[in-house]
């Protein structure tokens, strides 16, 4: 099963069109990353699938639903997405923040209830954030900040989490510490994660599927032993890349690159 199916879907910024005819499936409990160069419409279709852009025309299904037609607190409660710079008020603390999730589980602004606390608290536990929930978020660093919004996400007991490029400006080790909690969710929790990327060798590290985008079309989607090709990456991103099997994950890794460069006019291209 699914959990997002998009058919025939198109999104533009005024007359800008980004996505054209958009054919998207992201299987069920498992982890999708949407690779592609810069501007290619890969934060445009996870905008579009979380509803906070509305599409040009195009319909999509969240667990074969049709999303239009759900509530914003029904989305709420079924899909959590996180965009790329989240940016939380100053001097909010971690338990705040996290508390926040629970919003589209109330009926109004009152107290938090007993069931309430106790599925923030577990987000915390899960998240190695416990201990800091009572300091200020901006006073944290990268790596911790973005576990609190994850947190805050599983907060709202969706099935669902969107991420916007998760890892930007994060250092090795704290990429790696988010990625890695969001693998132990998607293992332990059964969340279906699907997130944006721009580092091709954790995209295919990480992933269960993988879906390649250039110029607002799907070139290729499938494994990462598919979609993590010489020819996939020639065609997405215009480089010749060398690609090897990493003997520590098993997974495809790009170990070395370089442009293909357009031969003067009359010439085949490589």
């Amino acid at each position: 099963m699914n959990s997002i199916v998009t058919e025939n879907l198109a999104v533009a910024y005024e007359d800008n069109l980004v996505v054209t005819d958009l054919e998207l499936q992201i299987p069920q409990g498992k982890i999708t990353t949407i690779i592609g160069p810069n501007g290619c419409g890969k934060s445009t279709v996870l905008k579009a699938v979380g509803r906070i852009l509305k599409p040009k025309k195009g319909l999509v299904y969240l667990n074969g639903e049709d999303i239009r037609r759900l509530s914003t607190r029904e989305v709420a409660q079924k899909m959590a997405i996180l965009p790329q710079f989240p940016q939380a008020p100053a001097g909010l603390t971690v338990g705040e923040l996290v508390s926040y999730g629970r919003f589209p589980h109330q009926r109004s602004f009152g107290k938090l209830k007993t069931s309430d606390k106790k599925i923030i608290d577990w987000a915390l536990e899960v998240t190695k954030l416990a201990v800091l929930d009572t300091t200020a978020v901006d006073s944290l660093s990268g790596g911790q900040r973005q576990r609190v919004w994850i947190a805050m996400a599983l907060a709202q007991q969706t099935d669902l989490i969107l991420l916007d490029e998760p890892t930007t400006y994060l250092d090795l080790s704290y990429q790696l510490e988010v990625l890695e909690l969001l693998h132990r969710l998607n293992r332990e929790q059964g969340c279906t994660i699907v997130m944006v990327l721009h580092d091709l060798n954790l995209a295919a590290r990480f992933a269960d599927y993988m879906v390649a985008i250039r110029g607002g079309e799907i070139i290729c989607h499938g494994a990462p032993e598919a979609v993590m090709t010489a020819e996939v990456l020639r065609q997405a991103f215009h480089i010749d890349a060398q690609i090897i099997t990493e003997p520590r994950t098993g997974r495809p890794t790009c170990i070395s690159y370089d442009l293909i460069k357009d031969q003067p006019e009359g010439g085949a291209k490589p």
